[in-house]
């Protein structure tokens, strides 16, 4: 697919595009740039297998920027990363993707906007802040979960939270180093070494670093909310552990006198008094509760029950 940078994003020919009369915006499969490349003139061979695309990048070229975006799935972090591939010039920019995720921001981008002023640098800028698009309320949404799960283990350890909260922890790790590559990537647009962009144009690769900033500090201090609910578990289970071990042990305390009595009346000598008692059983019984007893007291005054 082949567009025009006019007010909008204008579907046109190849042919159109080799006018010049405006920027352009082309997608094509690796199949397609395989046969067409020569017609863009970028003087490179990029042959990039998608399935070797791990992050997000850019190179300088002596007459071309050349890079991939590894653009990780938002519903399913932990799964497979969308990537492609792009060269751009100051005529325009191709991307080589057979994915279609490049197509469907394009189709965002052709739906939600209207510019003013249309130029290259414009488009580059809304296309890397549709990959980010909705973003914060992921973000927000993490934050709530995490809030959720603060006030459920203040309640409760008992819910087995701590894998969903490394699952959140890895998510945004995740994201945090993909923010960092895409903040990498505008700073060297924002560079602008070959000259392909206008200066007073080079604001919205400042305006886009800015925005990355902001969600890595985002990032950042949700991980590290993260930690600290995973040590905030971690104490709850203790503390719950501690009681356990504080009731066994006043259990076993109390019952070992109980078990003194047993043994010793339990040796059954024959000159012990108590053997030929009648009240000698009742009287047993009597100093055994009396012991529970005086220990139960003893332990609830110490705060120990």
């Amino acid at each position: 697919m082949y567009y025009l940078i006019k007010k909008t994003l204008e579907e046109c020919s190849a042919e159109d595009i080799r006018k010049g009369d405006a920027q352009y915006v082309a997608v094509l499969t690796k199949a397609e740039w395989a046969g067409e490349r020569e017609r863009f003139e970028f003087g490179i061979d990029l042959d990039l297998d998608p399935a070797e695309i791990h992050n997000t990048k850019i190179e300088v070229n002596y007459d071309s920027l050349t890079g991939t975006f590894a653009i990780p799935d938002r519903s399913d972090l932990a799964g497979e990363d969308s990537g492609f591939a792009f060269a751009l010039d100051e005529k325009g920019v191709v991307f080589i993707d057979d994915s279609g995720t490049a197509e469907r921001i394009i189709g965002e981008i052709r739906r939600s906007k209207l510019w003013r002023l249309p130029c290259l640098e414009r488009f580059i800028y809304d296309f890397l802040e549709q990959i980010i698009h909705g973003d914060l309320r992921l973000m927000e949404g993490y934050e709530d979960r995490l809030d959720a799960m603060e006030k459920a283990v203040l309640k409760s350890a008992d819910g087995g939270y701590l894998t969903e909260i490394n699952a959140i922890r890895g998510d945004l790790r995740q994201l945090r180093v993909h923010y960092e590559q895409l903040i990498d990537l505008s700073q060297e647009l924002e560079e602008d070494e070959n000259d392909f962009f206008k200066e007073e144009n080079l604001r919205y690769f400042h305006m886009f670093s800015n925005r990355m900033a902001r969600l890595i500090d985002v990032a950042t201090s949700l991980r590290d909310y993260t930690m600290q609910l995973s040590d905030m578990y971690q104490s709850q289970i203790d503390l719950k552990q501690n009681r356990i071990m504080t009731v066994l042990t006043v259990v076993t305390a109390i019952f070992m006198p109980l078990t003194l009595i047993v043994g010793w009346y339990g040796m059954n000598f024959r000159f012990m008094p108590e053997l030929d008692k009648p009240w000698g059983y009742p009287a047993v019984i009597a100093l055994s509760v009396v012991v529970a007893v005086v220990c139960i007291i003893f332990f609830k005054k110490k705060k120990w029950l």
